[in-house]
């Protein structure tokens, strides 16, 4: 296991809690200035951060009128950024479903050259009515073929980059990110993923789902150390643990329910709008998990929490914090290192992905209260030893990906 943690932050519109936008001293539209996205990577990189990471989907969801949750489209943010930096890495969320390969791989690749080798790409497959219905689709593909055409777009895309004999990159092509803990999504991540996010909730499942997918490699030809785990990890900073939690208490009550109620009703594929919000939810509407459509990584969250906790609907959508289903800790910095430290330790992860709670201000609470206290425990970098996203992965360049079969006729099969 890697000596030291490897840190992303996602720079998630205004934060990742549900009513982060309205949390009194926050700018609410910040999200839709450039300069948002280029300060938060700016101070990302003077921490010494391995990357900045842009989620997307490529639809405006119907939830804006309760919170202004879309921005700006990644690599277009990512360009700037690269402009405003120099050595932090950058990742950006493309979808394998949406979008050309050649086109992709042209895109990304590009980018990755003028960033001087900083690029990753994470691949998604982009789960959701509303992203198909924005092509002209009456509903989303099925899950496995969603997932059986990401394989072979990346591949295909992978094998465009290594190709490329003008423009190319110091650190031999983009890093391939992939997020994804459903049985296909798994098999994904094995078969490509360099970068491994992950949504787990407990140590031990965590634990087991890095074993899975590092164990997974070899039977595509790769190496287990040439992936990297970085679980999501949502952080609530406090000088003191009153003052972090009383903050987690406002950010719950400033959610709008409306909002956290439509997440929560996409994610769990049933509609939500007749339920009682002071009862639990009826456990005949949940289906097994294999059989949800949508995200199955998510919906395995939150149908674990329902059935282990028993919250009511109300309980549910203020532990959710909004339906993000990634896990909160809310402490002091020393009380989130140890929580960090503790998962590093165990090979539940190999560092984490943070999400802060509100933007800017929570990056700044883990940025100068959090970073220090794990440098002071020897598990972090005070600056950089490597130029490109890879260096910073403590990854070589790659040699030439291993020959697929990948055709035409299987990317129009997938479609």
């Amino acid at each position: 296991m890697a000596k030291q943690l490897h840190i992303n932050v996602n720079i998630l519109n205004s934060g990742v809690f549900g009513g982060a936008w309205r949390l009194p001293g926050s700018d609410a539209l910040a999200a839709y200035s450039i300069d948002h996205y280029t300060s938060i990577a700016e101070k990302a990189e003077e921490a010494a951060l391995d990357a900045v990471f842009l989620a997307d989907g490529p639809v405006i969801e119907p939830i804006i009128r309760h919170r202004p949750g879309n921005s700006f489209e990644p690599s277009t943010v990512l360009a700037r950024i690269a402009a405003r930096t120099s050595r932090i890495g950058l990742i950006g969320t493309l979808s394998s479903s949406y979008n050309d390969p050649a086109e992709l791989a042209r895109r990304i690749g590009d980018l990755d050259h003028v960033s001087g080798g900083r690029v990753g790409w994470n691949v998604v497959t982009t789960a959701g009515a509303a992203a198909a219905r924005n092509f002209g689709r009456d509903e989303e593909p099925e899950h496995a073929l969603r997932y059986r055409r990401a394989g072979d777009f990346t591949e295909r895309v992978v094998r465009q980059w290594a190709a490329r004999e003008e423009f190319t990159s110091p650190q031999g092509r983009p890093v391939v990110v992939q997020a994804g803990g459903s049985r296909d999504g798994r098999r994904l991540a094995s078969r490509v993923g360099e970068v491994v996010f992950s949504a787990a909730q407990d140590i031990d499942e965590a634990k087991s789902f890095r074993d899975e997918i590092r164990a997974g490699t070899a039977e595509f030809g790769r190496r287990p150390e040439d992936v990297v785990i970085l679980p999501g990890l949502s952080t609530v900073v406090g000088s003191t643990e009153q003052e972090a939690r009383e903050r987690r208490e406002l950010l719950d009550d400033l959610l709008p329910l409306a909002y956290g109620r439509t997440r929560l009703a996409g994610q769990l594929g049933f509609p939500l709008d007749d339920l009682d919000l002071d009862r639990p939810i009826p456990r005949e509407l949940l289906t097994d998990p294999d059989e949800a459509g949508g995200s199955q990584s998510f919906y395995r969250i939150v149908r674990a929490i329902i059935e282990s906790e028993h919250p009511t609907l109300r309980q549910l959508l203020r532990r959710l914090s909004g339906s993000s289903g990634h896990r909160i800790v809310v402490g002091t910095p020393e009380q989130i290192a140890d929580d960090i430290e503790h998962w590093f330790r165990y090979g539940a992860a190999d560092g984490f992905n943070i999400m802060p709670d509100v933007l800017p201000s929570g990056f700044d609470h883990f940025v100068d209260g959090v970073v220090p206290e794990l440098r002071r425990r020897g598990l972090f970098r005070k600056e950089y030893e490597a130029d490109t996203l890879r260096g910073h992965l403590g990854f070589p360049i790659p040699p030439a990906p291993i020959a697929f079969d990948v055709s035409e006729q299987a990317l129009a099969t997938a479609r």
